[in-house]
């Protein structure tokens, strides 16, 4: 049975535009009954047809759109297309930086809703946030496995987003068997472990991978501090820079272990590297508190706004953290700070870290800007895919 949504009057706009979602209350009327993750034509109040979506009858994103094709059918056919696209514009990445871990699918901005794919080496990670990537989970793995027929495909779809959408968690084996073996990936030279089944996300931060290479720039002779290191990939930039020492902070004992495993993995001075496990905004207290001071600090912090309502409190964190590390950097020192909050834009960003330094009693040069690696690129259609914001400032 085909399923159809008419839009309210005027409603069509954004469709027109291309945007990829569907508001409920935007929508006019259902025809038929679909479930989650089902296929609907969305028209306009007119009956104009639109576009091509999975229905997810219980988020306030009702559809996520497919296709704007009415030809185009959902199926294996489409996901390998679609795949076979992201991995011929992310080719020259690939090759640039010699890399054997990359992001394939960067979810509606490769027109993929709900649908994040990373591989690494020989195996391919998915991450299925919406009901539509739910409802077709077996074509998606059939297209992989079509384009990369040697690898593994194992599922991480143990994020709480997916409640939104009606879905349970999910994590395991999609097809074959994760090797017993460490993954190791390569990036611009270096090797670096991956932790699929316990590590964030997929298992790896791919995103900051040119972040990463801004900090072996301020690096040489410098005593760094990289905060939030999760599995310490910053480190070892600043380690082949050629920094004095490098303290990795987390809260994790498990990241830690990884950290010190990537250090030795790549034949770098572990002497020259501490591993702390601590709470970071304690620890810079701390720091302050007995007057310990370092030339460079990278501030990576998981995210604090899930929800516009989290926004206000999730400045207040940004501001309180990136100000006590000014607090104990060196006149002159750099500072690398991020925000991977979505909702917190590039401008209201650099405001905080701007009031931050003002309350530090520091001044304050924003040298470059940074945002997410090229794998994972902003549809036109789709600004919402600019979420990780970074500057590299100088502060005095």
């Amino acid at each position: 049975m085909s399923y159809a949504i008419y839009l309210e009057p005027g409603r069509e706009k954004s469709l027109k535009r291309k945007h990829p979602w569907v508001f409920s209350k935007a929508i006019k009327k259902v025809k038929g009954k679909p479930g989650i993750g089902d296929t609907v034509e969305i028209y306009s109040n007119d009956g104009q047809y639109l576009a091509t979506a999975a229905y997810s009858p219980e988020s306030q994103i009702r559809a996520r759109i497919w296709t704007f094709n009415q030809n185009e059918s959902i199926d294996t056919d489409f996901f390998e297309r679609k795949f076979k696209q992201a991995l011929d514009a992310r080719q020259y990445v690939i090759e640039e930086g010699g890399l054997t871990g990359f992001r394939l699918s960067a979810a509606e901005s490769d027109g993929l809703p709900g649908i994040t794919i990373d591989k690494f080496q020989n195996v391919i990670v998915c991450q299925l946030l919406s009901a539509g990537a739910e409802r077709f989970k077996a074509n998606i793995v059939e297209a992989l496995r079509r384009i990369f027929p040697d690898c593994v495909v194992y599922e991480r779809s143990d994020v709480d987003v997916r409640k939104k959408e009606g879905l349970d968690k999910v994590t395991g084996p999609l097809h074959g068997s994760l090797p017993s073996a460490p993954i190791i990936i390569q990036e611009n030279g270096l090797n670096i472990e991956v932790d699929i089944e316990n590590g964030h996300k997929t298992g790896f931060y791919l995103d900051q991978r040119d972040s990463r290479a801004a900090l072996e720039r301020f690096s040489k002779d410098k005593d760094v501090l990289n905060c939030f290191c999760y599995t310490g990939t910053f480190s070892l930039y600043a380690l082949r820079g050629g920094c004095k020492h490098v303290t990795n902070v987390d809260v994790s004992e498990q990241a830690l272990a990884i950290a010190k495993r990537n250090v030795e993995h790549n034949n770098l001075d572990l002497s020259r590297v501490d591993f702390v496990k601590q709470d970071v905004f304690k620890l810079l207290r701390q720091y302050r508190e007995e007057g310990r001071l370092f030339d460079t600090i990278v501030m990576d912090p998981p995210k604090f706004a899930e929800s516009k309502a989290q926004l206000t409190g999730a400045c207040r964190g940004y501001k309180d953290i990136n100000m006590v590390a000014m607090q104990i950097l060196k006149p002159g020192g750099t500072l690398l700070t991020f925000s991977c909050s979505g909702l917190m834009d590039q401008n209201l960003f650099q405001k905080v870290v701007a009031d931050a330094a003002l309350d530090a009693g520091k001044e304050l040069l924003i040298m470059e800007r940074l945002n997410q690696a090229a794998d994972h690129p902003i549809a036109g259609n789709y600004p919402e895919g600019f979420y990780l914001k970074g500057l590299i400032c100088k502060v005095y």
